[in-house]
């Protein structure tokens, strides 16, 4: 059996104009060996310290069960994870909060990483968030940035990491807009399915709605 990792609800609520918009969303996870958990992660743009929020669950009725929460934060190239004390989500398959001290003392938090990792790897919506931990650089046509043309080219240039959003328009050089990618995704989220395309990587597509193709 393979690993599955099955995106459930995304929650957006507007906060205010300093910190934007917070967004949390859940997933299930099954195991090769039908080993069984849930979890959520969540971030809010605009928040300080700048970093995110995971709960995964385990066990749910069972002695060993409980929901373990940690941090996400931007790691060297990458991100990490650290436990805390703080409840981030109730999840269906976890039982009782775990401490920080709690999580660490059990036996069972090798797989809960590796839960995370393989969601950070699969769910589309966890690549949306690194991108926002990372403060990942797109440049925009003119006429993507003023909403005024579709996204019908993405790429992700392996030189300088930079990710390029084009239209129908093609690119000019002297009216491109920098930002970040996140926030593209913010007004459009059909760029959910492209989000882990490689450094050289680009995908194309025919119009607004329609798939995306090609990848490396």
């Amino acid at each position: 059996m393979d690993i599955q990792v099955l995106e459930g609800e995304l929650v957006e609520v507007v906060t205010d104009a300093v910190t934007g918009m917070e967004r949390r969303a859940f997933g299930e996870f099954v195991g090769p060996q039908g080993e069984l958990a849930s979890y959520a992660f969540g971030w809010t743009t605009g928040s300080d310290p700048h970093v995110a929020r995971l709960s995964v669950g385990i066990g749910a009725g069972n002695p060993g069960g409980g929901t373990f929460h940690a941090v996400v934060f931007e790691h060297e190239d990458g991100h990490a994870f650290s436990l805390t004390d703080d409840p981030f989500e109730r999840v269906p398959q976890g039982g009782p909060d775990l401490t920080a001290d709690e999580a660490r003392a059990h036996g069972d938090l090798p797989f809960v990483w590796w839960v995370a990792d393989r969601v950070m790897e699969r769910d589309r919506r966890a690549w949306w968030m690194r991108h926002w931990l990372l403060g990942t650089n797109c440049v925009q046509t003119l006429e993507v940035f003023e909403r005024r043309e579709p996204i019908l080219l993405v790429q992700h240039d392996a030189d300088d990491d930079l990710w390029q959003l084009i239209g129908a328009s093609g690119t000019d050089g002297g009216t491109g807009k920098i930002g970040h990618l996140y926030h593209a995704v913010d007004e459009d989220q059909t760029l959910l399915d492209v989000l882990d395309l490689p450094p050289g990587g680009g995908a194309t597509r025919a119009g607004a709605g329609s798939p995306w193709t090609g990848r490396a």
